[in-house]
């Protein structure tokens, strides 16, 4: 990075098409690039080309439009694929091409050798797809067809290696592969992905002459994004039938007639418009390095790196005897002759043998400054297969309301994705180690003393409300403060007494912020929301808001007449939602505030829709039978003091033991909390069923799940973030995945039908709760 920005502030580069001084040299660095990135795959620049693009995706999907499908052609591609590859098949499916995958297995010798230099191959194949009804008859496909292959080099999930010699053996030897298949007649050609294998171990095109080679240069080097190349046989070229032209892509065109010719040189017939010539000078500094320490030796140290962690996290063991670590792609695959590559993929396990969640993992992790990718790593058939997920768990999931990137980790008890550790050459044997120490401290210690207590309450028959304000004891708890938070995600304030509504404490969370977009703004995206104060006058009707980025102190009146007209509609948490919008003059205000267009809306009416949790385990899902405003979980929270006065107690051993400086003090406003009471024993809250606050009464729906939300703090006017208390809390109050801390809390529907409007909480009062 030091050497590409003392490049690009140091040389003028211009548009490669132009013939100014500066734009020869830049055509002079793009060709030297290019030349960078056939020799380090041993392509001779007579027999390939490289074609850069926007990134591996965009080399594909110029492969896509452009080759010569028809409906006697096949597309026949590995299951462990990544989806940019498998969007191939749209093309080949739309042209009335037949499309498979296949599993494929190396024939070897007993002592574990290929049989010899042209291997053969056994292929499983899977049902073949094909549109618009059509059938494949014997015959139907003829010689004249040009198919595909699409296999990586290296699985992004597994980091299994692919042997190359498929390339030969495709092209040669198909028909024998596919044992005589309809689908195998035709002109094989050959794409490779190398966009995860390219770094550590680069296809040698002049012993495996692939037609198609795809890379991704931020997996090379880490900078540029951005930027890819699709290395192309010649031949295979011609047969490309590119539709679009191009600045670039011409040596001239008439506007006003049908007239084109375009360019000769097959990378200029390719790149549409002006290259990235910034990023392309920039990789020179990459393979300068990488020509340094050698391919071999950077293949050498991630495989040792990688070794060294399987080895490690496969001798994880609970106390019980039972391992910890799933790995996947792990045992020798007799589809390659070669180790697996430079990543980790796995899961872990619990005592009992159910599954950590990948998500808890990969949040855990960030929490001790370790970065991971988890999930399924966009590879659909790597991870289904080695997850064991048939096609009715994918649509069984789905019909769950699982997508990618979200947090449904772990569904009817089998994991929905993995965590995957990613080693490069500037990976360190301190790297794994630290990651082993952390795996070690976070999933194999044994559960405290806090979660056998709550998941054994969890799982004990609900205590009857019926009644239950009778056999409350007395208490010497009281509610020490009330804090309301009209506006979700900003500052809240302290009063001595509120009255309640059928939402919880009245205009708490009744309004929230949205982008122009209709993204929901919270202080996770938009810290400077935590600067903005408020203050409802309840004598006045009127909502006083300010923010150190506006001027004026913004009032709006409760029943007021700056609506617009008409009410909309949006749905959140599966909550559906009737608001009230405001007009210009009340947006801009927020607008100005938090440094980005967005709009006020105010709750009208709200009701859910539906919950995945049909169990409702407790602490472990939204309220759906109390009535919420923007609340995300329940009507209110409550902290104790004393329990925030143990976790400061551990922050400050902590500190002490680790000699980093000041012990960081904690407030119980960091939790945002409705509700702060004083007296009694730290953590007593997490035994509650039932409870009354003056004359009102409560149910408590389990814990709330803390997230990286009470990191935040403001110091001297600015936001600020660090890894507590939450790294903290994890250590001692994690269940199941969740970071538990505080309760949640409803009214009881079952000693009040409706609630009573003159209900207020006030400072004080005495706080009785109920433990069966």
């Amino acid at each position: 990075m030091e050497a590409i920005f003392k490049d690009l502030t140091t040389t003028v580069y211009g548009n490669p098409h132009s013939q100014s001084d500066s734009s020869s040299a830049t055509s002079d660095i793009v060709r030297e690039a290019r030349r960078q990135v056939l020799d380090y795959c041993n392509a001779s620049q007579k027999d390939y080309k490289c074609i850069f693009t926007s990134g591996a995706t965009a080399a594909l999907k110029l492969i896509g439009e452009n080759f010569p499908w028809s409906c006697k052609s096949t597309f026949m591609y590995t299951m462990e694929n990544h989806n940019s590859v498998l969007g191939l098949r749209e093309y080949a499916l739309n042209e009335g091409a037949a499309a498979f995958a296949v599993d494929i297995n190396e024939a070897v010798d007993q002592d574990g050798a290929s049989r010899s230099s042209l291997t053969s191959f056994k292929v499983l194949q899977h049902p073949v797809q094909i549109r618009n009804e059509a059938k494949i008859l014997e015959g139907e496909l003829t010689g004249d067809a040009y198919n595909l292959f699409a296999f990586p080099s290296e699985c992004n999930f597994s980091g299994m290696r692919f042997s190359l010699d498929l390339v030969n053996n495709v092209k040669q030897n198909a028909e024998k592969i596919l044992e005589g298949s309809p689908c195998s007649k035709g002109h094989w050609m050959v794409l490779i992905d190398a966009a995860k294998g390219f770094a550590t171990q680069p296809p040698d095109l002049s012993l495996y002459p692939a037609d198609f080679v795809v890379i991704s240069f931020y997996k090379l080097f880490g900078y540029p994004t951005g930027l890819g190349a699709l290395i192309i046989r010649n031949d295979a070229a011609k047969l490309l039938k590119k539709t679009y032209f191009s600045g670039g892509t011409v040596a001239a065109s008439i506007a006003d007639i049908d007239f084109v010719r375009r360019r000769e040189g097959v990378e200029e017939q390719f790149e549409d418009g002006t290259i990235s010539f910034l990023s392309i000078a920039s990789i020179r500094h990459g393979f300068k390095i990488f020509n340094t320490l050698t391919t071999s030796a950077m293949c050498w140290h991630t495989m040792s790196l990688t070794k060294f962690l399987k080895r490690k996290l496969l001798a994880l063991r609970h106390e019980n005897g039972e391992s910890v670590c799933t790995l996947y792609g792990n045992c020798p695959l007799k589809v390659s002759r070669h180790d697996c590559g430079s990543i980790v993929s796995f899961n872990l396990k619990r005592p009992d043998g159910s599954w950590f969640g990948h998500r808890e993992v990969e949040k855990l992790a960030s929490l001790y400054g370790i970065q991971l990718r988890t999930g399924c790593f966009c590879n659909p058939g790597a991870c289904a297969k080695y997850l064991g997920l048939s096609h009715s768990d994918l649509l069984s999931n789905l019909e769950a309301g699982h997508v990618c990137w979200d947090d449904n980790d772990v569904i009817n008890g089998k994991p929905t994705g993995a965590v995957r550790v990613s080693f490069g050459y500037m990976s360190t044997y301190e790297d794994a180690k630290k990651f082993i120490d952390f795996i070690r401290s976070s999933f194999i210690s044994m559960p405290s003393e806090f979660e056998k207590r709550y998941l054994l309450r969890s799982k004990s028959i609900p205590c009857p409300t019926e009644g239950f304000e009778d056999r409350l004891p007395s208490s010497a708890c009281h509610l020490k403060s009330i804090t309301i938070y009209p506006i979700k995600s900003c500052a809240g304030f302290s009063v001595n007494s509120w009255p309640l509504s059928n939402t919880g404490l009245q205009y708490d969370r009744e309004w929230l912020l949205k982008s122009l977009t209709g993204e929901i703004l919270t202080q996770k995206k938009v810290p400077e929301m935590f600067l903005i104060k408020t203050f409802i006058n309840l004598n006045q009707q009127i909502l006083s808001v300010e923010s150190p980025y506006c001027k004026r102190k913004l009032q709006i009146k409760l029943d007021s007449d700056s609506y617009l007209p008409g009410r909309e509609e949006f749905y959140l948490q599966n909550q559906r939602y009737e608001v009230q919008c405001y007009e210009n003059e009340i947006n801009q205000w927020f607008s100005d505030a938090v440094g980005q267009p967005c709009t006020l809306v105010r709750c009208c009416q709200s009701e859910y829709c539906f919950s995945l949790n049909k169990n409702r385990s407790m602490g472990m899902c939204r309220d759906v039978n109390g009535k919420l405003n923007f609340a995300n979980e329940a009507q209110f929270l409550l902290i104790s003091e004393e329990s925030v006065s143990d976790l400061n107690n551990r922050l400050c051993s902590k500190t002490q033991k680790l000699s980093c400086g000041a012990p960081p003090n904690v407030n119980p406003m960091r939790f945002r909390p409705n509700l702060v009471i004083s007296g009694g024993e730290p953590y007593a809250e997490d035994g509650w069923r039932n409870l009354r606050i003056g004359n009102t009464y409560f149910s408590s729906l389990g814990g709330c799940n803390r997230c990286q939300m009470i990191n935040f703090y403001q110091q001297t006017g600015q936001v600020k973030k660090t890894n507590e208390p939450l790294a903290t809390l994890a250590s001692y109050r994690r269940v199941k995945g969740k970071i538990l801390f505080g309760i949640l809390l409803r009214y009881d529907p079952g000693n009040k039908a409706r609630l009573d409007t003159n209900s207020w909480l006030k400072v004080g009062d005495e706080v009785h709760s109920n433990s069966e």
